[in-house]
């Protein structure tokens, strides 16, 4: 299944997640397993594109502390999505330090570009992309970008959510989606306008 479709249906779960995280902040170890299996393919596959191979460990690792912490937890099914992302990225960039590797470097992205409408280039690519294949492309952009389209295409974030998670405003996080979006279209060979991507070359060539 495309990632846009699949992208919908983990959204169009929040009210089921939030229902299962307040029965498992009453004690329901059902509701918790349930709020797991939710919660963990978006969650892994993020951290997959942050730690690589470690993404399991570090995941167990954001378990633990979200199993401890559910209790300080307040919102809803997205909110919790977020919040959990928040606590993964955090032992995920802990991994970073003890290992002394520094994620890429990449360019600031000014605040000025509008995630494009709903029949746009970017989800027409989305469409296509399977998980390994996102999770192979994203690891190409520049880290800002990459992390950007993790969370609003695999975790399922908003932009207000995942600029939280990412501790920078909405605006910039939409750019670098948006830009990092445009990029898996244009290696795909996706145009929105219907152009083939050799059209799109010959212009870069004038």
């Amino acid at each position: 299944m495309g990632r846009g479709g699949e992208l919908r249906r983990v959204q169009a779960r929040d009210g089921e997640l939030g229902a299962a995280v307040a029965r498992a902040q009453q004690g329901d170890e059902a509701a918790f397993a349930t709020a797991y299996r939710l919660v963990q393919p978006g969650l892994l596959g993020y951290l997959r594109g942050l730690v690589g191979d470690e993404a399991e460990d570090v995941a167990a690792e954001a378990w633990l502390e979200i199993a401890r912490d559910l209790g300080r937890f307040s919102g809803d099914g997205a909110g919790f999505r977020g919040w959990t992302a928040t606590i993964a990225r955090h032992r995920a960039l802990d991994l970073l330090r003890r290992q002394k590797v520094r994620p890429r470097a990449a360019a600031f992205e000014p605040d000025l570009v509008e995630l494009p409408g709903p029949h746009s280039t970017s989800e027409q690519a989305l469409e296509t992309l399977s998980t390994e294949r996102v999770l192979a492309l994203i690891a190409e952009l520049p880290r800002e970008q990459g992390e950007a389209v993790l969370l609003r295409v695999v975790v399922g974030l908003d932009g207000p959510a995942a600029a939280r998670v990412l501790g920078k405003r909405p605006g910039a996080v939409r750019t670098s989606a948006h830009r990092g979006l445009q990029r898996l279209a244009e290696e795909l060979g996706v145009r929105g306008n219907g152009e083939e991507r050799s059209g799109t070359k010959d212009k870069r060539r004038r």
